[in-house]
């Protein structure tokens, strides 16, 4: 069952919404407005130490510092129950990009994911964190 309710905004405010909501390529507010509500509950639920989280850890590292590598793929089998998938990108002919999809408890994830984008050697590091979306609508 879909509820309409209404919400005041002041007018400058409003305008910068569907500026942004145009250029993000909504076709409503509602959609918007929809989003924005998903996006907290998810940032909610994945802030629980112990509900189940997915990660994508973003790594960016000088593939001749082969130490970086290394405690990368220790740490991976470390935590192999919480590796789902890693991809490999040769970004230039000194720069790697590493992708670990990760997935366990939210306080795990999390854990892991900022290890990785905290070794040493580690250019460029990055955790983003989701949810598996069963309790949204």
């Amino acid at each position: 069952m879909t509820v309409r309710f209404g919400v005041s905004l002041d007018e400058s405010l409003l305008e910068r919404f569907d500026d942004l909501i145009d250029q993000m390529g909504y076709e409503n507010r509602s959609e918007a407005v929809r989003d924005l509500i998903r996006e907290k509950l998810v940032e909610e639920e994945w802030q629980a130490p112990h509900k189940e989280t997915f990660g994508a850890a973003f790594v960016v590292y000088d593939h001749h510092t082969m130490s970086v590598l290394n405690r990368l793929n220790d740490l991976q089998h470390e935590h192999v129950e919480n590796v789902i998938s890693t991809m490999h990108v040769h970004i230039d002919e000194h720069n790697c990009l590493e992708v670990v999809l990760l997935r366990g408890p939210g306080d795990e994830v999390r854990k892991m994911g900022q290890r990785m984008c905290s070794l040493k050697g580690v250019k460029y590091g990055k955790l983003n964190l989701g949810t598996t979306g069963r309790k949204l609508k």
